[in-house]
């Protein structure tokens, strides 16, 4: 038996991270009504010759593209959570899948606001009522997805409540769906203000002011997603907890090192390396860590 051979029959589940079915079926249908829509615009626009609606289902493509890519994330993490080579599970696939669609947001708020600015200088004719019509009906399909994808940010009821257990995957996805809702209401009221009194100029200023909205929607995404994926994890609640466990133990033991790092929502990986000026068993350690429920890997050193 090689080395190789070796090490996957020795392997144990490292996949910490439960498994979130529904909210992959949810993104599923939420991508499929999104990809429908995006193709009745398209076609509704060139049929109508608006260049409003045409440009909104391009937009809309964008979309259906990450919530493609959240739904391809949740796949994969489920295909290879018992694979021996992820060191601590496949939570990180998802919340890659939740980064990259973070970026894509930034893009739409890019395009959003180069098109809007552009049309402010450069107005164009708009089949107003054909636009309106359609603009609707994306709405109420933006809702339903939004509706699919909601999250309920559960939070722990005891004393981890500080301890957030957000799917970032499924978070980008509904972040995707909401920038599409606002942008749809944007647009009924530019094109409303532009039917009835004439305001052509709504239409560009309302698409500014949804550019900025997905613009800081994504950065924060970006902040949050990629935190976790960089391991710098090192300012949650958690660490001063384990710091206050060590302290408090009747022992004189002093911490030399200390790394922690999120393995799945809400769930965190830990190593210490221990000095004590008495004899100090690893288990009593263990055991004070034991209250915080979402340590799920503690690894101990003593160091002489």
């Amino acid at each position: 038996m090689n080395t190789l051979e070796s090490l996957k029959s020795l392997a144990h589940s490292h996949n910490f991270d439960a498994s979130n079915p529904i909210a992959q079926k949810n993104t599923l249908y939420a991508t499929l009504l999104t990809f429908t829509m995006m193709v009745f615009e398209i076609v509704g626009g060139l049929y109508f010759n608006s260049m409003a609606l045409l440009a909104d289902g391009w937009h809309m493509s964008s979309h259906a593209l990450a919530l493609g890519m959240a739904f391809t994330a949740y796949v994969m993490a489920t295909k290879y959570a018992h694979d021996f080579r992820f060191n601590f599970g496949t939570y990180k696939i998802e919340v890659l899948g939740g980064y990259t669609s973070a970026i894509l947001l930034l893009v739409v708020a890019f395009f959003m606001a180069y098109h809007s600015i552009e049309r402010l200088f450069n107005p164009v004719q708009i089949a107003y009522q054909e636009a309106i019509v359609i603009a609707v009906f994306g709405l109420i399909v933006n809702l339903i997805c939004a509706w699919l994808l909601k999250d309920d940010h559960h939070h722990g009821h005891d004393h981890h409540e500080h301890h957030h257990r957000h799917d970032m995957n499924l978070k980008a996805a509904y972040l995707h769906v909401l920038a599409d809702a606002l942008t749809s209401v944007l647009a009924i009221v530019a094109l409303l203000g532009g039917m009835l009194w004439g305001a052509n100029w709504l239409d560009p200023v309302m698409g500014i002011v949804g550019s900025v909205l997905v613009f800081i929607w994504a950065v924060g995404l970006i902040k949050q997603s990629g935190k976790i994926l960089l391991d710098a994890t090192m300012d949650e609640p958690i660490v001063q907890e384990i710091i206050d466990v060590i302290n408090a133990l009747e022992e004189k033991i002093s911490i030399k090192d200390l790394h922690v790092w999120q393995v799945g929502k809400g769930k965190y990986g830990c190593i210490l390396t221990l000095c004590a000026q008495t004899p100090l068993s690893i288990e009593q350690v263990k055991h004070g860590l034991s209250i915080h429920e979402e340590l799920v890997h503690v690894s101990i050193e003593l160091a002489s």
